[in-house]
């Protein structure tokens, strides 16, 4: 995966260096009221109106069938550029050295992805940076292709989910390693909040000329970071002098305007100044915190939560660990006030009952919680799920699990909030009934609990 990064990224900018070169060149053809730095090749949902009673089912999808005035067009396009990038990087990895790569080539390539499959999802052993910085960001790149086509967070979301899962996790990565639990989770979740902010963040560089601190070449480093694939086919577009692939060039213009009873409010002016192919223009720039505002949604990053906190479990004799404490995180929706669900992963280095040795002991889970009493601070909850629990992380010494509990939720504020529960899980390989309590501290993305 580490490969893949970088070879991206080499591919890429000579590419983003061209579309700089040539959009320059386009520019001194058309007149301009600002620089070239000021256009952007998308459209935003913020600015399309939902068709009567849409939110009434605030999580149906619309990725598939357009019905607010998305483009689909584009995002096809896009989708076909990705699949393109991908291919030519997993093929270049390909040809490196095993010991750089550390892609397997001995044997059948299909047969390989047919027994990663199969054998998958597990959980990776992966570095932190990569799981928590760089699926998130590749994770983003998915979301903003859907977003940029005029999508609503929601449906953006759900383009990464099935990006990352069948084209990347059980597509391109297979052929290569098992697919990784955690990887399914974080990188469209995470790349959800990190998608967003470099939406928003990119507009931000544009709305103040396309600089940043001052530096011309730092924003252009900088917009492609945010968004390498809409960087890049911009690029192609300008080296074949068409539109290879779909995008559209609008310029932004923010002003306030006086109100008759006084004060002022902000009014987007948005001009086509040329568009290559079918592509449609940017539609307007909103910040951040305006998205629900602007949309009329009900769904944003609001609804994801990180968790970090900590227990004591009490093992099943099977596994011969003392009892001890451990630590525990997660990452979650909360899709209501009544439910939610999340990936939870909780690690403890227990003393072993039959040698004078510590021994890792793991459990990963997929659970759902559902609350009562959601108009009150406190708040009493079930819980169940399922997942697995490994000793020494050896795959040979795992087993399956159920688990079952109950806890209090206690919120503190829309961003905050704190829980304890307890859980028993029960395995089924060696029949174990492990006793698991823990107190975790719960942090809601942008606005966190605003219903």
């Amino acid at each position: 995966m580490n490969v893949y990064y970088a070879l991206l990224v080499s591919i890429a900018l000579p590419t983003a260096a061209l579309a700089q070169t040539s959009s320059a060149t386009m520019d001194e053809q058309i007149a301009r009221p600002t620089p070239h730095y000021n256009f952007a090749t998308n459209t935003t949902y913020e600015h399309l109106i939902a068709v009567d009673g849409f939110y009434k089912d605030p999580f149906q999808l619309s990725l598939f069938d357009p019905k607010n005035g998305e483009d689909s067009e584009r995002l096809w396009s896009q989708s076909k550029s990705i699949f393109g990038y991908g291919f030519g990087v997993a093929g270049v990895i390909w040809l490196l050295p095993e010991d750089i790569s550390q892609w397997d080539k001995d044997g059948s390539t299909l047969k390989k992805w047919g027994e990663h499959v199969k054998e998958g999802p597990v959980w990776d052993r992966d570095v932190g940076w990569i799981n928590f910085i760089g699926h998130p960001y590749f994770g983003g790149v998915y979301y903003q292709a859907a977003r940029k086509s005029g999508y609503r967070q929601w449906d953006s979301f759900m383009y990464s989910v099935l990006m990352s899962t069948f084209y990347w996790e059980y597509g391109l990565e297979a052929f290569a390693e098992v697919p990784s639990i955690q990887d399914l989770v974080i990188t469209p979740v995470l790349g959800w909040v990190a998608g967003e902010w470099a939406y928003q963040t990119e507009m931000d560089i544009r709305k103040g000329g396309g600089t940043v601190m001052g530096s011309d070449l730092l924003g252009d480093i900088s917009l492609f970071a945010l968004d390498p694939v809409d960087s890049i086919g911009r690029g192609i577009n300008s080296m074949f002098g068409r539109e290879i692939i779909t995008a559209g060039t609008g310029y932004i213009n923010i002003t306030d305007v006086p109100l008759p009873k006084g004060g002022s409010e902000q009014q987007f002016q948005v001009n086509l100044s040329y568009a290559l192919g079918s592509g449609k223009p940017y539609s307007g720039y909103t910040g951040y915190s305006d998205y629900t505002k602007y949309s009329g949604d009900p769904i944003d990053t609001s609804i994801i939560g990180i968790t970090l906190g900590g227990g004591y479990i009490n093992p099943h004799s099977s596994w011969q660990l003392k009892p001890g404490t451990f630590a525990e995180t997660s990452l979650g929706l909360y899709f209501t006030k009544h439910f939610s669900a999340r990936l939870s992963y909780a690690r403890s280095e227990l003393e072993s009952e039959t040698a004078d040795e510590r021994v890792t002991y793991e459990n990963y889970s997929v659970n759902g919680q559902y609350y009562f009493n959601t108009d009150t601070d406190l708040r009493p909850y079930l819980l169940a799920g399922f997942g697995e629990m490994m000793r020494d992380q050896d795959r040979d010494k795992k087993t399956f699990v159920s688990h079952a509990g109950l806890g209090l939720h206690y919120k503190i504020n829309n961003k905050f909030a704190v829980q304890a529960d307890i859980k028993r899980y029960i395995g089924t390989r060696y029949d174990n009934l492990d006793d698991v309590a823990a107190v975790t501290l719960i942090y809601r993305f942008n606005k966190g609990e605003w219903y």
